[in-house]
């Protein structure tokens, strides 16, 4: 089985594989570079759930399976600053399209407001609000590795929206 991962992100490569390997031993995973079709920093559920499922179905090539994770901030009621982070998975068959989400954590209020005010991506809003000098801490442990002290990484955090999205496929 060939399992094509939307991203060559090594912390996204990682937390598929070690899902879907549960389920499928002998997969050979494949990463893409593929575009999302969505903002750099998607915003709101709908942009994020539509940039995991563009980059799945624009990974699915000579493969069996095509999955994808994309990250955005979405609007929560009563939440401090009104939006929290989330992970949303997609796996594409060819045919069908499962998805998945992640848990959700609000950030710092300053990180919310570079974002959503000033249309920053996360991790310039991240180095911008002081929190880290690392230009791809989404490559590394994520803003939820610096939040929490790495109690809980990206890649923590990313395998529960695989999981969720596998629940989809009978799987």
């Amino acid at each position: 089985m060939i399992i094509r991962i939307g991203s060559l992100n090594p912390v996204k490569v990682a937390a598929i594989r070690e899902v879907m390997t549960t389920r499928f031993p002998d997969a050979r995973f494949t990463p893409a570079n593929v575009d999302s079709g969505v903002s750099v920093q998607p915003l709101g559920l709908a942009e994020t759930l539509r940039g995991a499922k563009n980059r799945a179905r624009a990974a699915f090539a000579d493969c069996d399976l095509a999955v994808a994770l994309e990250s955005g901030l979405v609007p929560v009621p009563e939440s401090r600053t009104g939006y929290m982070n989330l992970t949303a998975c997609a796996i594409f068959d060819g045919q069908e399209m499962y998805v998945g989400l992640g848990p959700a954590f609000e950030l710092p209020d300053e990180v919310t407001r570079l974002v959503v005010e000033e249309g920053l991506e996360l991790d310039p809003a991240v180095q911008r609000a002081g929190l880290s000098d690392n230009a791809r801490i989404g490559y590394a442990q994520g803003v939820i590795g610096i939040l929490s002290r790495g109690r809980v990484t990206r890649r923590d955090y990313s395998r529960p929206a695989v999981s969720m999205a596998m629940v989809c496929m009978g799987m």
